[in-house]
């Protein structure tokens, strides 16, 4: 499992021009998800977004994480984080997981951040999307389970 996390001060997601999922600060995490994940891949990482510290206390250091300082997560399905392009120029997606696999996981993923206390909005799960977001710092980690 893949994420990139940005921290924003606002974000949405749009599909068909309508808005699906739209947050003001807060983590946009687009989310990738590949055939050997299982719970505890989901559990790794719903605990690092929860818990990591990005940010500033009163002395401008990250110390606080999203719990602690408030936001909300818009979580974004990503299968082409899993492109290869190792071999020509044409992304190879055979590293993401199928849909009736992925759609699951992604949906417990966001599940599991809620059960934190998270707010968590989302986009639609294999839909064309545009996302707008306004990257707060910019701040923007890549995580990873395996």
């Amino acid at each position: 499992m893949k994420i990139v996390l940005q921290r924003s001060k606002a974000a949405s997601v749009t599909v068909d021009g309508a808005v699906t999922g739209a947050i003001d600060q807060g983590y946009v995490l687009l989310v990738g998800i590949t055939q050997e994940d299982t719970q505890e891949d989901i559990a790794y990482l719903a605990r690092k977004v929860a818990n990591l510290r990005l940010w500033e206390d009163a002395e401008g250091k990250m110390n606080h994480s999203i719990l602690e300082h408030g936001g909300a997560i818009l979580s974004v399905s990503q299968f082409t984080l899993y492109g290869d392009v190792k071999k020509g120029n044409r992304p190879s997606f055979t590293g993401a997981a199928r849909p009736e696999v992925a759609k699951p996981l992604w949906e417990a993923f966001n599940q599991t951040l809620r059960e934190y206390g998270l707010q968590v909005e989302t986009g639609i799960f294999g839909a064309m999307m545009e996302v707008a977001l306004i990257n707060d710092g910019p701040v923007t980690i890549l995580l990873e389970s395996k």
